[in-house]
């Protein structure tokens, strides 16, 4: 018997929530985000050691046994949502969610402990725009050893262990330092892409690819949502202080009717972009109807986040289209999210299928 999804916050939740926006406000503003995309060096070593040794956040899914936080889905989500305000260039979610869950499958004890601890991070050797359940590249396995080229690789330029599927139905876990991993050019420069190629690479087997590769794409995409709820509450909310603030013929600009409505359009989606990434987060925790809430999740999630962000850049105007203003990573952020893990249409088409509605 189905219990109804709990959408709301919990008291811990929000505490949770408290401490990382708190901590993101001393790590990561947005002028040095900006700065470090400008260098070769986007990801962010102090944030991501002060949110695994400081907070244990890359522990969240890992059991209490392995050394984790035992914690559920729903925590991760708030994190992400926070991460997402802030488009924060950590590895969290391809480390933290996806790695860690593909690892969960394979009941990969050693290497949970080292990302739960983020002594380690690890990057799922998926390209970033492959749907759950969708065919994906593998590498060739010869003699114990692997070969192959993979492309769109997220994270792989700071990961220490690369976790590769292979033409054996295996899933490999190889040193990130045999493998040559080649920068990408990437559209969202603070969750930089590259291609991974093996050349001989030693792989240890961690277990069957296709049930892990599944399951860690499925929370990927699902804890996606959460992200791009993110970026979108902090675009509408920054929209909103910038229209209030931003004057023209001696009054504010957001008291024009024309603007009201945009906005109150977007804050409905924001709304319900809120509703349908907490019923996924929730989900995931339970197990109950998991892959109806997700897909409906990302069926949503990616217009609502790309549009809430095309807002923000038109609404600020003039000052929208400058480097030095942020807007332009969260759109960036928001439209390298549209494919991330499948797109609108991929996971439309997939719920149809889910629920027995196909088209005429």
């Amino acid at each position: 018997m189905s219990t109804q999804p709990d959408l709301l916050y919990s008291e811990e939740e929000e505490a949770l929530r408290a401490a990382v926006r708190d901590l993101l406000a001393d790590h990561c503003d947005a002028p040095g985000v900006i700065a470090r995309i400008e260098s070769d060096a986007p990801h962010n070593p102090a944030l991501w050691k002060a949110l695994t040794d400081g907070m244990g956040l890359a522990g969240l899914l890992v059991p209490e046994a392995l050394d984790g936080q035992g914690a559920t889905h729903r925590e991760a989500a708030v994190v992400l949502e926070e991460l997402g305000r802030a488009v924060a260039p950590v590895p969290y979610l391809t480390s933290a969610v996806v790695a860690t869950e593909a690892l969960l499958a394979c009941g990969t004890d050693d290497l949970l402990r080292e990302l739960a601890a983020g002594t380690s991070i690890g990057a799922l050797a998926v390209a970033l725009d492959v749907a759950p359940g969708a065919a994906y590249k593998v590498a060739r396995h010869e003699n114990g050893v692997l070969r192959g080229e993979l492309t769109g690789i997220a994270d792989a330029a700071v990961a220490d262990v690369l976790l590769v599927p292979a033409d054996d139905g295996g899933l490999y876990a190889v040193d990130a330092t045999a493998a040559t991993v080649t920068p990408q050019l990437s559209l969202d420069l603070t969750r930089p892409l590259a291609t991974v190629t093996l050349d001989g690479a030693p792989g240890r087997l961690l277990g069957d690819a296709e049930p892990a590769v599944r399951r860690a794409l499925r929370a990927g995409a699902g804890l996606l949502a959460s992200e791009q709820l993110g970026l979108a509450d902090w675009t509408l909310t920054e929209t909103v202080r910038y229209l209030k603030d931003r004057k023209q013929f001696n009054r504010p600009v957001g008291g024009f009717q024309a603007l009201k409505h945009r906005l109150a359009q977007l804050w409905l989606e924001v709304a319900n972009l809120r509703a349908a990434a907490r019923n996924a987060a929730d989900a995931l925790s339970t197990g109950e109807d998991t892959d109806v809430a997700v897909t409906v999740a990302q069926a949503y999630a990616a217009p609502v986040a790309v549009h809430a962000a095309e807002e923000a850049l038109q609404l600020h105007g003039g000052i929208g289209m400058t480097w030095e203003h942020p807007v332009h990573l969260y759109l960036k952020r928001a439209k390298a999210d549209s494919i991330a893990y499948g797109t609108a249409g991929a996971h439309r088409e997939a719920l149809a299928g889910l629920v027995d509605l196909q088209a005429p």
